[in-house]
């Protein structure tokens, strides 16, 4: 990863922006992967813009991720901001991380988390309360409903796995 790409990467979890549950959310969307144990969920709130138009007001996220899935979901976060849900539908996860600039080849799963949680919470029928499609979770992982409404993202992916498939969570300590 190039200096600068860490230096941008350092200074957005430093001061990430939109960290958090958010209360009254409109949608919620949880996307993770058992196998890395990156895990995110964003949580959306909308209005009316002047011309009439539903747009996005503001989003939030808690992730258990690296330190390029946080700095992506903070980044992401402002950039929909005021975006319809067809608009940031229409953003990639390399255009959601574009602030940071270009990813290297082992980091692209980050953005990919991040679009997932995104196209989880704006795809109808894929709130907290309904599971989004599995095609919606990023490479490798699976989209989840958040095991039930208000569940916090520790309680998710601590939810039972399917049977016959053991999850194991490990926390690792931070340097």
């Amino acid at each position: 990863m190039s200096d600068s790409l860490q230096q941008r990467i350092l200074d957005a979890i430093q001061n990430p922006k939109n960290v958090g549950e958010m209360q009254n959310a409109d949608s919620v969307g949880t996307v993770g992967s058992a196998d890395c144990g990156d895990m995110l969920r964003m949580w959306v709130k909308f209005r009316e813009d002047d011309a009439g138009r539903k747009v996005i007001d503001r989003a939030t996220f808690q992730t258990f991720g690296c330190e390029t899935a946080i700095a992506v979901a903070s980044v992401a976060t402002e950039l929909i901001a005021g975006k319809t849900i067809e608009e940031a539908l229409s953003m990639s996860g390399q255009e959601l991380a574009a602030p940071l600039g270009a990813l290297p080849p082992m980091k692209i799963h980050c953005a990919q988390l991040v679009e997932g949680a995104l196209r989880s919470a704006l795809t109808p029928g894929a709130s907290a309360e309904n599971a989004p499609s599995p095609a919606l979770a990023a490479p490798g992982g699976v989209a989840t409903d958040g095991a039930a409404k208000g569940a916090t993202l520790l309680e998710s992916f601590a939810a039972p796995a399917a049977p016959g498939r053991k999850v194991k969570v490990a926390l690792k300590p931070q340097p």
